[in-house]
């Protein structure tokens, strides 16, 4: 256990908690504005996760108090996704800035934010970048596709670690060399335990495929889960010809693609609810992942850190 203390702020349901609490961190507090996720939250952590309206957070005292050693968080980011509207509402973008605000009112050593692929096309995203290097943290960004981070499931998510008066791009080496090479696909995960072969996810028109097979990664999970509607008739690219057969994954069986642990969540969560709980989360083996490199890029003293990134550089 390293016993890094760690605040989660915009925790959701609790995936980048788990993740790096099975990394070995600390986490404290959890802090977020939807009481359905944090219902859930509170009956898997032992640790307190508090509603908070991060748009107007008020206890920069109390996350001082704590004594932390870093702060993760993904303030919400839909008005940057490739899912949906690409402009940026400011009310909603603010959460970024305010994300960095914070950080920078506590002042702990490390920090991690996650978000989209595309958010650094962002105005609110650079405008919390520049907040945060003018407080002295040095950074490094990277974008990191979840199949190749433990998690059965093409999922692209971007990350940036904060260092106070550290180097910039200073974890990349360790983000970079612990990737697998190969993408993980659902029977690389499950085996043959999903008793099926193939399965439909609902496409977002039907210029795209619905049907995939479990020897692929599952594209990304969304925060919708549909039937098979009558009116799609199939696609070229599907990975089998439709049949009666053919059923979308279950809400629990989506959980844990994201890989959620069995029972973290239950079915007697309203669906909608539950699946966008589910869609929202950060896949808790790429938290991890992240955690694990972090702890690794940690353990070195600075003269291994630069003989590390030297290698590292060189070979590529």
């Amino acid at each position: 256990m390293n016993n890094k203390r760690v605040a989660d702020l915009f925790c959701g349901a609790g995936g980048m908690s788990l993740g790096f609490e099975k990394a070995g961190f600390d986490i404290v507090a959890a802090y977020d504005n939807w009481e359905k996720a944090l219902d859930v939250y509170n009956k898997n952590f032992t640790h307190p996760a508090y509603y908070e309206d991060l748009s107007n957070f008020s206890k920069v005292q109390d996350l001082i108090d704590m004594d932390l050693d870093m702060i993760v968080g993904g303030p919400p980011c839909q008005d940057f996704s490739t899912a949906g509207k690409r402009t940026e509402t400011p009310a909603r973008a603010d959460l970024t800035v305010k994300f960095a605000e914070i950080v920078t009112s506590v002042s702990p050593r490390y920090f991690v934010m996650e978000n989209v692929a595309r958010v650094e096309t962002s105005k609110a995203f650079n405008i919390a970048k520049t907040i945060l290097e003018n407080h002295g943290y040095g950074l490094t960004s990277v974008v990191l596709d979840a199949s190749k981070t433990g998690v059965p499931q093409k999922r692209k998510r971007f990350f940036m670690f904060g260092e106070m008066d550290g180097p910039n791009d200073g974890l990349l080496p360790y983000f970079e060399k612990n990737l697998s090479p190969e993408s993980m696909t659902l029977r690389d995960y499950f085996g043959d335990s999903l008793g099926l072969d193939y399965y439909y996810r609902h496409p977002r028109n039907y210029n795209r495929r619905g049907v995939y097979s479990i020897d692929e990664p599952s594209p990304t999970v969304r925060g919708v889960n549909r039937p098979v509607p009558k009116g799609y008739k199939g696609h070229p690219a599907d990975a089998c010809l439709l049949d009666e057969k053919i059923r979308p994954l279950t809400s629990i069986e989506r959980s844990y693609i994201q890989t959620f642990p069995e029972g973290f969540f239950s079915n007697d969560i309203p669906k909608t609810h539950l699946e966008q709980m589910i869609g929202n989360a950060v896949p808790v083996n790429l938290a991890r992942y992240v955690a694990l490199c972090i702890e690794e890029y940690l353990s070195k003293d600075e003269a291994e850190r630069e003989i590390g990134q030297l290698s590292f550089f060189n070979h590529n």
